[in-house]
């Protein structure tokens, strides 16, 4: 039975480095210290997120542009911006080239605010070097509100809505070795004495049995994927196009925009027909999760990586037992092209009670969601709390509270086959994390993924069976 927000599917479907925010920073830096006369670097700047966003994004690259080394425990940067609202503002690093144990991020104000800076973020590096004539890689970095509400960077003097791909950004200050060596700085540019200090919300994360597991794998035949608990999909049934389950639909590949460099993608392929239509779907061997936290950091994607766009399919990340007397089920279920009638883009969040009955609760908003996102469950106290990049997505309690230990799946997976023609989609994961500690906030889900990174931890699992 195909499965949507309204039907239930009918069977078994199968580093971030947080740092601690400083809220008004000190430095010897001049105000305005003069441009060094031979400049040695430069940098690159692109944006992940638009204007208005849950978080600002600002990704950048460290060029050489001198003849020797460039040591960049002697770099520091400065994006400037300007704060919205009274919470106070919190740095992260989502994945480095160089490492996000080897970066720290303060968070200090203007001594004369402008209109579009009083704030910026000042990074820093404790090891690391760039070569004459190379670049630093990606150094992606995550800047949001503690109070998790939007931030607008349309008024940032450091942003750029148009730089979605890296381009040289002259309002990005460089300084070496305390000296300003590339941009410029906003009029008031200097920081104030003081200092205060914040940390992360939420604090380190709880104790707790934890899965994490961010897919370093060579293929789906692995013999560790199956050691680590995982089952690739090849039998029958549905949803979607029913007995198209297919192992070669599960690859692994390298991605520079991921945390740690590696992927699992899943693949879903058809040329118009069911006879030649494949999908992909993975699932947790054993049913051990209950309460606790679920997250993942996916990349979903509005159209197809070759072929004609339009197809309804469905890109997910979700919990499941198939146990009906106990049936519990929690799905994020992404539709760049709708589905059923329902028009898209939209991601649908629905909680299950039966899936005979179709008893659930649901919600969705028509909003495009290209790209890499973190989603999280938190199941806890009669509640399953549904986040989307660290935002409330949606609540649901009483009856339509999971009774009984799922599976961890991912799937995608076509609808229909409206018409025909080559075409093939992917969704992409990151990691994937659960904590039977309890509701960990999205910063301790963050904090703990950045810890295995650090650490180099591809995969641990001390759930219980």
């Amino acid at each position: 039975m195909d499965h949507n927000p309204a039907r239930p599917r009918g069977r078994r479907r199968a580093a971030i480095a947080a740092a601690a925010a400083v809220c008004a920073a000190a430095s010897l830096y001049a105000i305005h210290p003069a441009l060094a006369a031979t400049p040695v670097l430069s940098v690159q700047y692109k944006t992940s997120t638009p204007a208005s966003a849950g978080e600002a994004e600002p990704w950048f690259k460290i060029v050489n542009t001198g003849s020797s080394a460039l040591a960049l425990n002697q770099v520091t940067l400065r994006y400037y911006f300007t704060a919205d609202g009274a919470s106070p503002y919190v740095f992260a690093c989502a994945w480095a080239v160089v490492g996000c144990g080897n970066i720290t991020g303060t968070i200090g104000t203007l001594a004369t605010p402008t209109a579009t800076a009083d704030h910026y973020l000042q990074v820093s590096f404790t090891s690391g070097s760039v070569a004459p004539g190379s670049d630093s890689g990606d150094i992606q970095l995550r800047l949001y509100r503690q109070d998790w509400q939007n931030v607008n960077q349309a008024n940032d003097y450091s942003f750029n809505g148009a730089d979605t791909d890296y381009a040289v950004n002259t309002n990005v200050a460089a300084y070496v070795g305390g000296a300003l060596a590339f941009g410029t700085a906003p009029a008031g540019g200097g920081p104030t004495t003081t200092t205060t200090t914040t940390t992360s919300p939420g604090g380190p994360p709880p104790s707790g049995a934890a899965l994490f597991d961010d897919f370093h794998y060579s293929n789906s035949a692995d013999p560790a994927l199956a050691a680590h608990g995982w089952s690739v999909r090849t039998g029958a049934g549905g949803p979607g196009i029913a007995n198209t389950w297919s192992a070669n639909a599960i690859t692994f590949p390298a991605d520079t925009t991921a945390v740690g460099g590696r992927v699992m993608q899943l693949e879903a392929k058809t040329d118009g027909t069911a006879a030649n239509t494949t999908q992909a779907e993975i699932d947790t061997v054993q049913r051990k999760f209950l309460e606790g936290t679920y997250a993942a950091r996916v990349y979903f994607n509005d159209a197809p990586t070759s072929g004609q766009n339009g197809d309804h399919v469905n890109e997910t990340f979700y919990t499941i037992t198939p146990d009906e007397s106990l049936y519990s089920e929690l799905d994020n279920e992404y539709l760049p092209n709708g589905g059923w009638g329902a028009p898209g883009p939209t991601l649908y969040t629905t909680t299950w009670y039966s899936a005979d009955a179709m008893d659930r609760v649901t919600h969705n908003v028509l909003s495009s969601l290209q790209g890499w996102h973190t989603l999280v469950m938190t199941v806890a106290g009669g509640t399953v709390t549904y986040y989307v990049d660290g935002q409330v997505y949606f609540s649901s309690n009483g009856k339509y509270y999971p009774r009984d230990k799922m599976t961890i799946d991912f799937n995608e997976w076509f609808i229909d086959l409206p018409f025909t023609g080559q075409r093939t989609w992917d969704e992409k994961v990151n990691w994937v994390y659960f904590n039977g500690g309890g509701a960990l906030t999205p910063s301790q889900v963050d904090s703990a993924v950045s810890a295995y990174e650090a650490s180099g931890t591809h995969f641990t699992d001390s759930v219980p069976s």
